[in-house]
């Protein structure tokens, strides 16, 4: 993450700590499968599961950030934000989100941890919501793209999809993907560790780097119709929209 940092004070696209913070959660969750005590079983699963995760949002990012040549949105409003101050305050912000990534690594390591090799009712439904939400998230990211790319939708607000029925339903199916974890983990040891992961990433969607960025950059370029969007429209939870 410091190389990540000392990188964009030249490039000025810091939005890459989160292709960064991606990867670095599935390294380590192969890094603790393969030195794990618990059941080949487990410690399969719960790689395979972070690490897919992982390379499917490292991808989706990486091709998103490299299809243009300034930062992200986000990282323009911290940037303006904290002016002069801006590279101390990425440099903390970089550290954290190491921190962080370690964080919601130990949902997997508490998975291969599971030294029960048994495959019950619990782990079919972890892996049902680990399928949901990968799909979720992949269909809207995708309906998403799709929208940017026709030129005739700019400056328009996208309410196609999954759009329609929330302002944010890849945030949503990426904090449903860590509910994967601490369903796939019942009866292990230390499993409250796997709850880390849906209430740490709720915190941060919604208080920190997720929504309030997010929403504050789309206000900034699509003004009224996006306020219109915020009336009627759920923030997080897929719901129909109201009239």
């Amino acid at each position: 993450m410091v190389l990540i940092w000392a990188w964009q004070r030249r490039s000025q696209r810091a939005d890459w700590v989160d292709v960064a913070w991606a990867g670095l959660i599935g390294l380590q969750a192969i890094g603790f499968a393969l030195v794990a005590d618990g059941a080949v079983e487990k410690r399969l699963l719960g790689g395979l599961l972070a690490l897919t995760w992982s390379a499917r949002l490292v991808l989706h990012l990486a091709q998103r950030l490299s299809s243009h040549d300034h930062e992200d949105g986000r990282y323009q409003a911290m940037r303006e934000h904290f002016g002069q101050r801006a590279n101390r305050y990425f440099l903390f912000f970089f550290l954290v989100q190491a921190l962080v990534a370690w964080l919601f690594a130990l949902p997997a390591w508490v998975v291969v941890n599971d030294p029960s090799a048994t495959l019950d009712l619990w782990v079919l439904a972890g892996v049902t919501v680990w399928f949901i939400s990968l799909a979720g998230e992949s269909l809207a990211d995708r309906q998403l793209a799709a929208f940017k790319a026709d030129a005739s939708n700019r400056g328009k607000v996208c309410r196609v999809g999954l759009w329609r029925y929330s302002r944010h339903p890849n945030y949503f199916f990426e904090w449903l993907h860590w509910f994967s974890y601490p369903l796939v983990a019942v009866g292990a040891a230390n499993q409250w560790l796997a709850w880390l992961g849906p209430v740490v990433m709720l915190l941060f969607l919604y208080r920190l780097s997720g929504i309030p960025y997010t929403e504050k950059q789309a206000l900034k370029s699509r003004g009224e119709a996006y306020r219109d969007y915020q009336r009627t429209t759920s923030p997080f939870i897929p719901w129909p929209p109201k009239r």
